[in-house]
């Protein structure tokens, strides 16, 4: 019994990086822009069937085209933002929610139908030379593209916190989170930031989608699981905290790794959604949230 709830415990960290990374961006973008964007889910899913073509027409190994897919779902994010959401920058808050979430789910709808047509209904899944290869450590075995998946996660929030924090440009998007109309005052193109909060989001749920579809088969429909997951996350880390969503992240992964043993597996988005309630209820801003953003 201890080996199996280490080995779950093993299996839910690994996970919950991937889950995190899927809701950074996400919250980033809610956080700058008040967008709601339900179609991260679907953004997430191009980046995994990027990643798997890249593999099985040319052979690119799917940890080697992670900046390739990156920079297209940077463009794709270019184009949507561009086309629809740039239209609501100036709408009140409340109406920007509103909107953005209609948008954001006819976007879900069209980028889902588009998948199925394309690549069919099919599961697909990345299988590498080394996909079979794990290592042993106290007895519990942790699989390497598991291992890798979540050390590319950290390095790609850990960058991320340090560029919001660290250089001019993510200082002026936090400045941006906190008062904008100052922000403005401050000569900050509010435009530019939004945008660019737009388009960091797209690209890193196109990564997390490459990281996905080398851990766990794709399917056309994946987005919206993966847009809830995204948004338990957020709320469960903190609006705004890009470390506080990794470790948001690990706590959903882990709940779901343990909900495994009991009460079982088919009770694990139950547990979840109680998690988010009660998180919820008894602190609205996240475990590591903050009024500042």
């Amino acid at each position: 019994m201890p080996t199996l709830v280490a080995q779950n415990l093993a299996f839910g960290i690994l996970m919950g990086g991937l889950y995190g990374l899927a809701a950074v961006g996400l919250s980033l973008v809610f956080g700058v822009t008040k967008f709601l964007n339900v179609a991260h889910g679907e953004l997430l899913m191009l980046g995994g069937y990027a990643s798997f073509w890249i593999f099985t027409l040319r052979g690119v190994d799917p940890f080697l085209s992670l900046p390739a897919i990156a920079v297209l779902l940077v463009l794709i994010g270019l184009i949507l933002y561009t086309l629809l959401f740039s239209r609501m920058v100036k709408l009140p808050e409340a109406d920007k929610i509103k909107n953005t979430l209609l948008v954001g789910f006819g976007v879900s709808l069209i980028l889902q139908n588009l998948a199925l047509l394309f690549f069919t209904a099919d599961d697909r899944g990345i299988t590498t030379s080394y996909a079979g290869k794990a290592f042993t450590l106290l007895g519990v075995r942790f699989p390497i593209v598991r291992v890798a998946s979540l050390a590319i996660a950290l390095v790609c929030l850990v960058a991320l916190h340090f560029f919001l924090r660290r250089t001019y440009t993510g200082k002026a998007i936090r400045a941006t989170v906190e008062d904008w109309e100052a922000a403005t005052v401050m000569g900050i193109n509010i435009q530019q930031v939004y945008l660019l909060a737009f388009v960091i989001s797209a690209g890193m749920a196109g990564m997390a989608g490459a990281l996905v579809a080398v851990c766990q088969s794709i399917v056309p429909t994946m987005g919206l699981d993966w847009t809830l997951i995204a948004l338990v996350v957020m709320v469960l880390g903190g609006l705004g905290n890009i470390l506080g969503t990794f470790v948001g992240g690990i706590a959903l992964g882990v709940t779901h790794a343990l909900t495994n043993i009991w009460p079982g597996g088919e009770y694990r988005e139950i547990v979840a959604l109680l998690l988010f309630l009660v998180v919820l209820v008894s602190r609205a801003l996240g475990l590591f949230g903050s009024k500042e953003g």
